[in-house]
């Protein structure tokens, strides 16, 4: 019914008593039977209703209806409205659970305790559909059937929607205050434009171009003279020969 007058029988009320259109035409233009438009025009049908001309409500022309009384095979068209409208969101009520899925809420109600603690109560209810009572005594376990509660993901149960957990998620996390960063932080800028700075900056040194030259090995430090030794070993076999 979006491409029909707004008032059906008032406007083929109207039409029927103020043009030559056919009933073919003015059924099909008001999305009507053709015999519920003779019935109109015999009075038997819509007596007491007043007629709506669609020219002044900009649902249809003149030239349209010339149009469609100059050939009767010819089928009228509803005029296109200048103002385009928003569209109306209807309101999100809460989340209808199918019967199967009911006796899943508490498992599903764990796995987010479990594993998204930073959601809020009102989250957690939207996103499986339960109540605060429930959701309470599945937090305080203390809920009927608490030993036998084993924690599933809401998604794998068909709860919700992983995009749903995923918003739900994110608008958590961005309500949280952020945490210090642990890691690496700058250096204070009373050390960086210090005149300390400056001068080591204005006169690199090799170490800090290149690093520090690893330490040589301690028996590398001490180097032997073969030469000496030989000679110290031939002067005691000489020692020795006399």
């Amino acid at each position: 019914m979006s491409n029909a007058p707004l008032m059906p029988k008032a406007t083929a009320v109207w039409l029927v008593e103020n043009t030559s259109l056919t009933f073919d035409q003015i059924a099909d233009f008001c999305k009507l039977h053709p015999l519920e438009v003779k019935g109109i025009a015999d009075g038997e049908v819509a007596a007491g209703i007043k007629g709506h001309d669609p020219i002044t409500s900009n649902q249809l022309t003149r030239d349209e209806i010339a149009r469609g009384e100059g050939n009767s095979a010819y089928r009228l068209q509803l005029a296109r409205s200048k103002v385009s409208l928003p569209e109306v969101k209807k309101p999100r009520g809460p989340r209808y659970t199918p019967l199967s899925r009911r006796q899943d809420r508490p498992n599903a109600i764990l796995w987010l305790v479990r594993n998204h603690p930073e959601l809020k109560d009102a989250q957690i209810m939207r996103l499986v559909g339960t109540t605060k009572a429930t959701l309470q005594a599945v937090r305080e376990r203390t809920h009927w059937n608490s030993a036998s509660l084993a924690p599933m993901d809401p998604v794998t149960l068909g709860l919700c929607s992983q995009m749903d957990l995923d918003f739900e998620v994110g608008r958590a996390n961005k309500d949280r205050p952020q945490q210090p960063d642990q890691g690496a932080t700058l250096m204070p800028a009373e050390i960086t434009t210090g005149p300390r700075a400056y001068e080591e900056e204005a006169q690199p040194s090799a170490e800090s171009l290149f690093g520090s030259r690893p330490s040589a090995p301690r028996e590398e430090e001490e180097e032997i003279d073969v030469a000496s030794v030989f000679a110290k070993l031939k002067s005691l076999k000489r020692d020795d020969e006399d």
